[in-house]
């Protein structure tokens, strides 16, 4: 369990850091807005939904026997996500990530051809299942949709992974 002192210095590095992480959220934006264009060029219908908040859920924490990332979307955009997790299956998924001032910036497109749309433990558990999974729910809780991905790796640094799987 952390103590206060390592809580204050978290807090602390985050302030000295705001402009470095604020810059990082607005890149992160624009590289999602670039993917979802470049998609389209190709013919792809798209729906890009920026998470205001996203955090590691394994098994121990939240719903019972459930693990991997869970986004916090805007209700505003809940209705977007809906239809578009209703029209497909979205076996296809990329992971774009990015690592600033020790916070991960996550893209993650997932493509169904079908239809033509696109922690530690959390990593030990990914890897020992051999899947991962992305929740999706709005700020008030209600859960919106999961998505199960067979390659977890794609979701951790190449290192930390392989660590984990051993």
């Amino acid at each position: 369990m952390p103590d206060a002192h390592d809580e204050e210095t978290r807090a602390d590095r985050t302030a000295d850091n705001a402009d470095t992480l604020k810059n990082a959220w607005q890149a992160t934006i624009e590289d999602m807005e670039a993917l979802a264009t470049e998609y389209e060029e190709k013919g792809w219908r798209t729906t890009t939904i920026p998470a205001g908040h996203t955090g590691a859920e394994h098994p121990d924490t939240g719903v019972e026997g459930r693990f991997g990332l869970v986004h916090v979307i805007p209700d505003n955009h809940a209705e977007a996500f809906e239809t578009a997790f209703a029209a497909g299956e979205f076996p296809r998924y990329d992971v774009f990530r990015n690592e600033v001032g020790g916070q991960t910036f996550l893209v993650t497109v997932l493509a169904d051809p079908e239809t033509g749309r696109e922690a530690r433990q959390l990593m030990h558990t990914a890897s020992e299942e051999g899947e991962m999974y992305t929740h999706v729910r709005t700020l008030d809780g209600t859960q919106l949709g999961s998505f199960q991905h067979d390659d977890p790796e794609k979701f951790f640094p190449a290192t930390d992974y392989a660590a984990a799987s051993e």
